[in-house]
């Protein structure tokens, strides 16, 4: 999938708030209050993680293709975010790092998967036109 210059901009904000939303979410589950603001703290390694990840791939070429860049960003995300979890104290244990894996794994790359899926659908629709 090509991306014109402007096409990163929508996909780079689904990966900021879905990675947000993870966060929310794990707050919530665990009780930890203070869902907004922790929000941030708990998601800052992982959307650092992505951006590395933004950067040294080069997204922003293709940011709707599931391989590479979904791939990057997804791998990205987990390990440089959980690296730096490490590094500043936060919390990390095994448990973690695997929900945080599938969680981002199915956020990361189920809109680009549910995305080619729906452009697929509607070039079969226009191609019987």
């Amino acid at each position: 999938m090509p991306s014109s210059l402007r096409s990163w901009i929508p996909a780079a904000a689904a990966d900021l708030v879905l990675i947000l939303v993870f966060a929310a979410i794990g707050r919530d589950a665990h009780a930890r209050g203070d869902i907004i603001t922790g929000a941030f703290v708990t998601a800052w390694p992982f959307l650092a993680g992505a951006g590395v990840a933004w950067l040294v791939a080069r997204v922003w070429r293709a940011p709707y293709a599931l391989w590479p860049s979904g791939i990057c960003v997804w791998i990205g995300a987990v390990m440089i975010g959980i690296l730096l979890r490490a590094v500043t104290g936060q919390t990390v244990v095994l448990p973690f790092a695997i929900v945080a894996l599938i969680s981002l794994g199915v956020f990361l790359l189920g809109f680009r998967a549910i995305l080619a899926l729906i452009l697929r659908a509607s070039r079969k629709r226009h191609s019987k036109a």
